[in-house]
């Protein structure tokens, strides 16, 4: 296999999974006003599901940089986006001044939610934890 076909896969999931790990990681340091936001938007047990969220961010990133259950933690970052653009950035809900940037926000988890589904077709490559494990069985 051509190295470049191997190392892109890799570098690919690393670039997408940074973004959910540094957002996880920013949580843990901002907890109080994290769920305090997560409340104003409307969500029940925000102290709760707060630590879903670091959970999903942070351990879904980790698993898609190792390349590990790649397409099921693809899938799961899938869905928790989409929720998160509907919940957190519906810029059709916000006055005009604060649609402009709502906007760009939505549409970049858009992008983001673009980037999972190519992962669950095409799965992690050749230098994962994914390929090890099948190379074994």
């Amino acid at each position: 296999m051509d190295a470049l076909a191997k190392c892109l896969p890799t570098l690919g999931r690393i670039l997408i999974a940074l973004i959910f790990v540094l957002a996880g990681v920013d949580k843990l340091g901002r907890i109080g006003a994290t769920s305090a936001t997560m409340a104003s938007h409307g969500i029940p047990y925000a102290n709760v599901l707060f630590w879903g969220a670091v959970a999903v961010e942070l351990g879904g990133g980790l698993l898609l940089v190792a390349g590990l259950w790649t397409r099921l933690v693809a899938l799961v970052l899938f869905f928790y986006t989409l929720a998160l653009a509907l919940i957190f950035h519906a810029y059709w809900t916000f006055p005009a001044a604060a649609a402009r940037s709502q906007h760009g926000d939505f549409f970049q988890h858009i992008a983001m939610m673009g980037g999972m589904l190519y992962v669950v077709a095409f799965g992690a490559g050749a230098l994962s934890l994914d390929a090890l494990l099948a190379r074994r069985t």
